[in-house]
């Protein structure tokens, strides 16, 4: 293939804008952000079956402490009732005086085993009602840390983006300025290789850094100026400048 030299030098333009374009697209795939984001979903889904399996035992603890207190509802209130016929005086038999007032003082008895259940299903209730508020707390923080790292990443595409089009308009440009034979060339060995021409610097290919033979440098010297010419190395575009060697 041949190519004037002007048109070759276009390439080492090109090949840099493309560089550019690489480095962008990686630092957007690479946005600490989003790792920092992953992290904080992750840990709020966590904290989320947390939060669910906290309010559950809570709530599983408000239903015990309302049956608890029903039965001690239900008990005080038989136990006031038979106290009451008691105290009518009602009941004149010594049999039946001694059966209620056995059957309250057995109604106080269990009256107070059923306050202390209360009390234990309170002091349980408490805790898992903390636990909630402290879960749903470290919820929002994390909700919010992540909102702060969306916005952080958010604001970083942007800028990535715009520079993203503006490097694509120069490379545009650069590309209507190279033969389409030429470009087609560049375009295969960068989907190949992910660089399509490199500069002859000092002998040396400036894409895979190895330094040419003599008799590759020979040939290379001999090689017309319009000529295109191949690293052997690496398969790029070699493109010659002043600062080749030759």
């Amino acid at each position: 293939m041949k190519a004037a030299p002007d048109a070759q030098k276009r390439l080492l333009d090109l090949a840099e804008l493309d560089s550019v374009a690489d480095r962008l697209a990686h630092r957007r795939r690479t946005l600490p952000e989003l790792a920092e984001i992953d992290e904080q979903s992750k840990r709020y889904a966590k904290l989320a079956t947390e939060v669910i399996e906290a309010e559950t035992e809570a709530g599983d603890l408000a239903r015990e402490q309302a049956k608890a207190e029903g039965d001690v509802d239900t008990v005080r209130a038989r136990a006031e009732r038979d106290q009451k016929r008691l105290d009518s005086g009602a009941v004149t038999s010594p049999k039946d005086l001694a059966s209620l007032q056995s059957e309250i003082a057995s109604l106080h008895r269990r009256q107070g085993d059923l306050e202390e259940v209360v009390l234990e299903i309170m002091e349980r209730r408490e805790a898992a009602d903390s636990k909630v508020a402290d879960l749903r707390g470290k919820l929002d923080e994390v909700a919010a840390s992540r909102s702060a790292a969306e916005d952080r990443r958010d604001a970083a595409l942007v800028e990535i983006d715009k520079e993203a089009g503006e490097t694509q308009g120069r490379r545009s440009a650069v590309a209507g300025d190279i033969p389409a034979d030429l470009l087609g060339l560049y375009e295969k060995l960068r989907e190949q290789y992910g660089v399509g021409a490199a500069m002859l610097r000092g002998g040396r290919c400036q894409g895979c850094k190895v330094a040419l033979s003599i008799a590759e440098m020979n040939r290379i010297k001999a090689a017309p100026h319009d000529d295109v010419v191949r690293c052997d190395e690496c398969r790029r575009i070699l493109v010659r400048t002043a600062e080749s060697g030759l």
